[in-house]
């Protein structure tokens, strides 16, 4: 049940991300309500799997989640630019998570 906390905490942190990207420096109400409503239910689904996963594990599966997510949101959905090395990167990333899900016990 951890990694699927996990999983889910680290979709809803590309959530708030996109609503963050579009409150605007949270000038526009709604999508800065979105943005502290996904925040907070990220945080409490991220702070659920630390109950059994590895602090390391879990934070950097989290935030690799996050990071990957909205460089693809930002590229599908907001026109962000598409670059060899930014996708490179995200691999890498990639690469990396699959790395820490290999080498946890849980």
């Amino acid at each position: 049940m951890a990694w699927i906390f996990l999983i889910i905490a680290g979709l809803l942190e590309v959530v708030w991300a996109f609503f963050m990207k579009a409150s605007e420096g949270f000038s526009k109400p709604w999508p800065s309500i979105a943005t502290i409503i996904f925040m907070f239910a990220s945080f409490g689904l991220l702070s659920l799997s630390m109950k059994s996963l590895p602090l390391g594990t879990a934070y950097t599966i989290w935030t690799g989640i996050g990071a990957v997510g909205a460089f693809v949101v930002g590229v599908a959905v907001l026109g962000e630019q598409l670059s060899v090395m930014r996708v490179i990167a995200a691999v890498l990333i990639v690469s990396g998570l699959v790395l820490m899900k290999l080498s946890s016990s849980h």
